[in-house]
């Protein structure tokens, strides 16, 4: 209150005071009330008002204007518009091409103009891949929006990544996304036509080989060898600290296993219950150290006898020997 017995109202709030499109009230009660002297009795409750005039119900034009007064909307409507004015112009005008390669698509421009650009991107579960590798099979670059983003097709491309073995996507509204991934897990060395690559347990090939940290996996080699992983590694299993002198596995004819030995034995295996097989294998090694002698194969196709093939210089000792024990001793009659 000023000297003057005035109350002081700031100016920014009289020129700046928010404006209502509501339909404007009965201001009659307020007219009277201020006409009555200050020390006149308030009027009781059996006062009785003029009748007012019924209101005509109100126009569509009042409708759509009380709509566009609503927070927001009517700036989402004048965007759109705008969006749909610009596509329009630059399709008519021929440079929708390049206004698409400068800004991205219009309905992506637009979604940004309305608030929904992709400002972030959270990846986890990457192990080997990179971030950019993942980024590069989703589609997305700096003129993508969030509103259009279509997780299921993102989840898609992200899947035709050999690496990875699940995939999932989540849009956070209003700019931020999420990823998360598993990784397949490289179990083994598969080579084929002379080529090695690095497969999953289920055979899916994830890499060629090109990084020395793979090659101690187990190694098969023939075609579809990469499908029948787990039953070599079950082998691998049974043949216990034989194991590690295994330095591949063969699928012949897509049929049977044979195990190449590190000192270049082939061990052949019946195509039935080849388990038991590796178990008179490692029998054998036990009794007899057969896997140290001058043999370049051992066949135990057969359950009932085994078959080796000896080196050619095994079967030069063996045939000397063999002459050694034939020829008469010294001082025998003849």
């Amino acid at each position: 209150m000023d000297g003057g017995g005035r109350f002081l109202r700031s100016l920014r709030a009289r020129f700046f005071a928010p404006l209502s499109l509501a339909r404007p009230h009965d201001s009659r009660s307020f007219a009277f009330a201020s006409a009555l002297p200050l020390d006149a009795p308030f009027p009781d409750a059996n006062f009785s008002r003029a009748p007012e005039t019924p209101r005509a119900a109100p126009t569509w034009t009042e409708r759509r204007t009380h709509l566009l007064a609503r927070t927001g909307v009517g700036s989402f409507a004048l965007i759109f518009a705008f969006g749909a004015t610009l596509a329009l112009g630059l399709v008519q005008s021929g440079d929708y091409r390049e206004f698409v390669a400068r800004n991205g698509a219009p309905y992506d421009t637009l979604a940004r103009l309305l608030g929904f650009p992709i400002d972030s991107v959270t990846i986890s579960g990457e192990l080997r891949l990179h971030e950019n590798e993942i980024l590069a099979a989703t589609g997305l670059d700096a003129h993508s929006s969030l509103l259009f983003l279509d997780a299921a097709e993102t989840r898609r491309r992200l899947l035709q990544i050999p690496l990875v073995q699940s995939a999932r996507v989540l849009k956070l509204y209003p700019n931020r996304l999420v990823i998360a991934i598993e990784e397949r897990q490289p179990a083994a060395l598969w080579q084929r036509e002379g080529r090695v690559k690095v497969i999953s347990t289920d055979g899916t090939t994830i890499a060629d080989l090109n990084d020395p940290r793979f090659l101690g996996l187990p190694f098969v080699v023939g075609p579809g060898a990469e499908k029948r992983l787990p039953e070599y590694t079950a082998l691998l299993r049974d043949l216990g600290e034989l194991a590690t002198r295994v330095r591949a596995g063969a699928l012949v004819s897509g049929r049977r296993w044979s195990l190449i030995m590190t000192n270049g034995v082939e061990v052949k295996l019946p195509e039935v219950d080849p388990g038991a097989a590796v178990g008179v294998l490692v029998r054998l090694q036990r009794e007899s150290r057969i896997l140290d002698k001058d043999v370049r194969s051992i066949d135990l196709r057969l359950a009932d006898r085994v078959a080796v093939r000896l080196t050619e210089q095994g079967a030069e000792t063996r045939e000397n020997a063999v002459a050694k024990r034939k020829a008469p001793k010294a001082g025998a009659h003849t």
